[in-house]
């Protein structure tokens, strides 16, 4: 596994914590270089194996970038400590793939091992805290879906990067289509359409729908 953090000395406090477990394999960047030789009497680790742990005090512009990066990786599992959580970010997160979520104040040794060791099987870990919120928004987004109205204030919308159904708009736009035909391939009111693209368009200050799908090809949802 590989430690990535904003800062070196919240870096080096993880390894300290990790260095020693038994378990656990510290290499200096996942996908940089191959991965090194088993130990004698551990078994080599294989791609699903691998977990890269992010240390964060929130997730801002270049900390998202760094994160979408690492979780859009096929060879590793993203581990995510973080001081706080608003609730764009939270959602944002969770479509990146994240697999565990701990709170920087919580994350003890024992905590951070077992979510270290979710994540290399391929499952979840999140606070008790983190599932309620989470949960309250996937509940407002199915509403606000159904009745096709725009999110509220942007409150329940990533900030980062680019939601579910602005990708199948935008993916669509690519090939062509107008509103219309959106409209019709995705089963949404063309007013749910405009919504979208003004949505997307307002909070990652894209010009025009050319440049929504500039933006998502560079930064490869489509």
């Amino acid at each position: 596994m590989a430690v990535h953090a904003t800062d070196p000395l919240s870096r080096a406090g993880v390894i300290s914590h990790l260095r020693h477990q038994p378990t656990v394999e510290l290499v200096d960047r996942i996908g940089d270089d191959p991965p090194p030789p088993p130990l004698p009497g551990r078994p080599a680790a294989t791609s699903q194996d691998r977990v890269a742990v992010m240390l964060v005090d929130r997730l801002d512009d270049p900390a998202g970038t760094e994160l979408r990066r690492l979780a859009r990786s096929t060879e590793q599992r993203v581990v995510l400590i973080a001081s706080e959580l608003r609730e764009p970010e939270l959602l944002a997160v969770v479509e990146y793939g994240v697999r565990a979520i701990l709170w920087r104040h919580q994350a003890t040794p024992q905590k951070l091992l077992r979510a270290v060791h979710s994540a290399a099987r391929g499952e979840g870990e999140l606070p008790p805290d983190l599932i309620n919120r989470l949960m309250t928004q996937l509940g407002r987004l199915r509403l606000s879906a159904l009745d096709g109205s725009p999110s509220p204030a942007g409150a329940h919308v990533p900030t980062l990067g680019m939601a579910p159904r602005e990708v199948d708009v935008v993916r669509l736009i690519a090939e062509g289509m107008d509103t219309k035909q959106i409209s019709e391939k995705l089963a949404y009111s063309e007013r749910t359409v405009k919504n979208v693209l003004h949505a997307l368009m307002t909070r990652l200050q894209l010009q025009n729908r050319a440049h929504a799908v500039a933006y998502a090809l560079r930064e490869g949802y489509i």
